[in-house]
């Protein structure tokens, strides 16, 4: 599919899914045919083998892009420090891939706070060409608006990095009445919503209402930023999570609703038939 923009899931398979996306040989192929991109938040866990990265890549059409997360032996076990070998050694894994990598998904613990900002600007520095990345924060300090963040948002610019917006908001406006939202609300980081403003394709993570409908108040705001992110070139990514994510194809759909109605000329989704609405029985 062509989009002027990056949309995505934070997997590319569930059961949930299954005679919603269109007919294809594995479920990266089929759902490639509706996404043209994807979180790929396994490498945080484990590192895929170089003969999967070769599979993945015979999957995808060139246009399609993958943003691994960096493991969490690099990012949370050992905060950046002392990773040059293991850092290596994955991007060597996923070199097959290079053609079809967005940035990768630097994402950082809540330890990681202001006065590791030397350590993060070493290892962005280190990463070889083509590779890149992008960034995100947890530790409250990033998001006092005082020096600290100043100082990380300087930095991130200096560097043509981007910022990765984490919005949570719709996820804890939800009351708690299921296990997968009161699972979702314990995992997931309950932070202030910061967009930076800078040259990279901005990354937007969006943590979704259980109740469908009620995610439209909050996404109303990002169909007129991403609409103008379009408008000017900007290739922003914009991943779509819900606290059960079978539910995340209905809510990309009726985000990219929503995008359409604000313009028109966007392709709908080739989504299969009709996606469950959750929330409503």
């Amino acid at each position: 599919m062509t989009l002027p923009y990056f949309l995505g899931c934070p997997q590319w398979q569930h059961p949930g899914w299954n005679g919603h996306l269109p007919a294809g040989e594995s479920p990266l192929e089929r759902y490639s045919r509706v996404f043209n991109s994807v979180e790929g938040n396994t490498s945080f866990y484990a590192t895929p083998s170089r003969k999967q990265c070769e599979q993945w890549r015979a999957q995808v059409p060139e246009d399609f892009r993958f943003l691994f997360k960096f493991p969490r032996q690099i990012t949370h076990d050992r905060l950046l420090k002392g990773v040059d070998g293991p850092a290596r050694a994955f991007l060597d894994v996923l070199a097959p891939l290079a053609d079809v990598l967005g940035p990768f998904l630097l994402q950082l613990p809540a330890a990681f706070g202001p006065e590791r900002l030397e350590d993060l600007w070493r290892f962005v520095e280190a990463l070889p060409a083509p590779f890149a990345c992008t960034v995100e924060v947890r530790h409250r300090d990033f998001f006092a608006k005082g020096e600290a963040e100043r100082a990380l948002n300087r930095g991130l610019r200096e560097r043509n990095l981007a910022r990765v917006c984490f919005d949570s908001r719709a996820l804890f406006a939800a009351s708690a009445e299921d296990a997968a939202t009161r699972e979702a609300q314990r995992k997931k980081p309950r932070l202030p919503v910061h967009v930076l403003p800078g040259d990279a394709s901005p990354v937007i993570r969006y943590v979704g209402h259980p109740e469908l409908q009620a995610n439209r108040a909050f996404l109303a705001p990002w169909v007129e930023r991403v609409a103008n992110w379009i408008a000017a070139g900007e290739g922003p990514y914009v991943f779509i999570h819900m606290p059960d994510n079978g539910d995340a194809l209905a809510l990309a759909a009726l985000w990219h609703g929503m995008l359409m109605e604000r313009l028109p000329g966007l392709a709908p989704l080739a989504l299969g038939r009709q996606v469950k609405q959750p929330g409503l029985f």
